[in-house]
């Protein structure tokens, strides 16, 4: 198994679940950040959201964007992929409802029109686990890893 390999394999474990990242957009050069529920799968994050947002508005304009909690960041580009009811999205639908499942559809309404997925596929990334950090170029397919402690005090 090839280092990139294995960090696929890291991500999974940490990120194919609920997961909350900062979402960092970009509107004529502002930068805008916001938290946001996403779920790892198959080399992309997916965010069910609102085609009327800011941050779908920014995306449309600007795809460019960057993900961070904890130490763990990752950039990439984002689409709004569509509504989730469209066929094309009907396999990664299941799979959110799954995992986002304590609050789907007691947050969404899928008979609105504008209820939409947006998925970010992966540029760059960095993460860690087990005092393994790894550094990822996703376009490249390579990863780097080494050793790695995370020893910063957060404050709640």
């Amino acid at each position: 198994m090839t280092t990139y390999e294995k960090s696929l394999n890291i991500l999974e474990e940490l990120f194919a679940k609920d997961y909350q990242f900062a979402l960092a957009t970009s509107n004529d050069n502002v930068p805008s950040v916001r938290f946001v529920d996403t779920f790892y799968n198959n080399g992309a994050f997916y965010v069910v959201t609102y085609a009327k947002s800011k941050k779908v508005k920014d995306i449309e304009k600007n795809p460019e964007v960057s993900m961070c909690n904890k130490l763990y960041r990752f950039s990439g580009t984002a689409y709004n992929i569509g509504h989730p009811l469209l066929e094309e999205n009907h396999s990664i639908r299941k799979k959110l409802i799954e995992v986002f499942d304590p609050w789907y559809f007691a947050h969404n309404n899928e008979k609105d029109e504008n209820m939409c997925y947006v998925k970010i596929e992966l540029k760059q990334g960095f993460f860690y686990k087990d005092n393994i950090g790894y550094n990822v170029d996703f376009e490249k397919r390579k990863a780097e890893e080494f050793p790695f402690t995370f020893d910063i005090v957060t404050i709640d």
